[in-house]
């Protein structure tokens, strides 16, 4: 039976177009979808757009727009985002479907029905950038962090989830669930010192948003709407392999979601990949603070694989500083000089010289270095470190650069050494192509060879007709 493998990102807000943040995430999701299905597994990639917020209604109104409309039109700029850095995506689910909206008023009553959503006042302080209820210590001089704005005070009518029920379990659940292990002890360690409260799970006065199934006069919360997305949108593959989120919404996925789960009886995910962020010297880039960049003009500008792989060089784990000049950088020093360089001379030499099967033995060592390469890309793949797999592949092509310039085929007119290192060219494109598919998959199609982990253990056929390749990457 072929193992199943399914991947999420967070759903994103519509009030405004995405930034080089949102790309992060997707192009990061993307990747470890392209890696599973390179092994061979059955995979499904669920992204989508967040429709139902109080933010994407206030902008709408702000700009004279039907809320309807104006989030149908910029749901379709994410859309294209996803188009334009080659996220191969199996579904996009907008949480103002009917298909979620059917889902998430049954999830609703079904928790409802079991005891645990009841009616109390709310009284406390709302962030309309998070969408969220924060306390007295979730702020810095009184502001919200994530978006440096003093959050409203608000007391209404509400209907509140017994969140705090699920305390013991959602500790014992998290010790295996997030990953790094730095996001998991942050959770802990405000489990520890603020306890858990019940969760408002409903808004009242609000023209936009999931009717209640419970009591007209109120709105499904948005977060409680918003997570249940992952069900909506499975397309019957639930429970997750892996969510993919920023650290900013970490308590919403770690804490809130697994016990909605609990509550309603449905399996749990199996873990939460929570990533930096990217800055801007030192500071967070956000649409709120007005220091974005836009990623789809990035890519309209210097190619999907150029954008992809800068952002994949990123730590995945810590926040990072990221700009255009980091992107023209790495295109230039690491994508043109080393990679193109390699396959541009290479398969001129072998479109002058030819290339020769080695003897057994060599063949063998073709295929132990290959395999030895795959051994160290699984080990950090399944850790989710993908900066460090590019790390390691981009090692192994400064390698065979240095093999080339110190065995001088053009002089010595070695077909051998040619066949060895066009051996490992096939090795390095498939595993690079996660990564940067558009790029692998002309090389395999240069030096005849198909994308698959099967064929790293299998040698170049030396009876390809490889031609010298059009220039990969064009220095910027």
């Amino acid at each position: 039976m072929t193992k199943k493998f399914y991947v999420t990102t967070a759903i994103d807000y519509v009030n405004a177009r995405p930034h080089i943040g949102h790309a992060f995430e997707k192009v990061l999701a993307d990747a470890i979808v392209r890696w599973h299905k390179l092994k061979g597994e059955k995979t499904f990639f669920l992204t989508g757009t967040d429709e139902n917020a109080q933010k994407n209604a206030l902008v709408a109104k702000e700009k004279g727009i039907p809320i309807q409309k104006f989030v149908d039109k910029n749901s379709k700029i994410f859309i294209e985002l996803c188009k334009k850095l080659n996220i191969n995506y199996d579904d996009f689910i907008r949480t103002t479907e009917e298909r979620h909206k059917k889902i998430a008023r049954e999830i609703f009553q079904k928790v409802y029905d079991k005891g645990e959503i009841y009616k109390g006042v709310y009284e406390g302080l709302y962030c309309t950038g998070c969408e969220a209820f924060l306390t007295e210590k979730n702020l810095v001089n009184g502001k919200c962090p994530e978006h440096n704005k003093e959050p409203k005070k608000l007391s209404e009518e509400a209907y509140f989830f017994k969140l705090s029920k699920y305390k013991n379990k959602i500790i014992k659940f998290i010790q295996n669930y997030i990953v790094p292990e730095s996001k998991k002890n942050e959770i802990l360690s405000r489990l520890k010192d603020e306890g858990l409260k019940d969760l408002c799970v409903s808004r009242t006065n609000l023209d936009w948003g999931i009717d209640s199934p419970i009591d007209s006069k109120f709105k499904i919360y948005v977060w409680f709407d918003a997570l249940i997305n992952y069900i909506s949108g499975s397309g019957g593959n639930w429970p997750a392999d892996v969510h993919v989120v920023g650290k900013g919404i970490n308590w919403f996925h770690s804490v809130i979601w697994p016990a909605i789960l609990m509550s309603a009886d449905y399996e749990l995910p199996k873990k939460l990949l929570v990533h930096g962020y990217l800055n801007i010297k030192g500071k967070k880039m956000s649409k709120s603070l007005g220091n974005v960049i836009d990623p789809i003009k990035l890519a309209e500008k210097y190619g999907a694989d150029s954008v992809r792989y800068s952002l994949l060089r990123c730590s995945v784990f810590e926040d990072t500083d990221y700009s255009e000049e980091i992107l023209i950088e790495r295109h230039n020093n690491e994508l043109a000089n080393k990679l193109g360089n390699l396959i541009s001379r290479v398969s001129a030499l072998i479109e002058k010289y030819g290339i020769e099967k080695t003897k057994k033995e060599e063949d063998d060592s073709i295929i132990y270095a290959s395999t030895i390469l795959d051994k160290k890309i699984q080990g950090v793949m399944n850790d989710f470190q993908l900066d460090r797999a590019l790390s390691f592949i981009f090692e192994e092509i400064d390698q065979c650069n240095e093999y080339i310039q110190s065995t001088k085929p053009w002089k010595t007119n070695d077909k051998e050494v040619l066949y060895e290192v066009a051996n490992m060219i096939k090795s390095i494109s498939i595993l690079l192509w996660p990564f940067i598919p558009e790029t692998s998959e002309k090389i395999a199609k240069q030096f005849g060879f198909k994308i698959s982990l099967k064929e790293l253990k299998k040698p170049l056929n030396p009876n390809n007709k490889i031609k010298k390749s059009e220039i990969l990457f064009k220095k910027i």
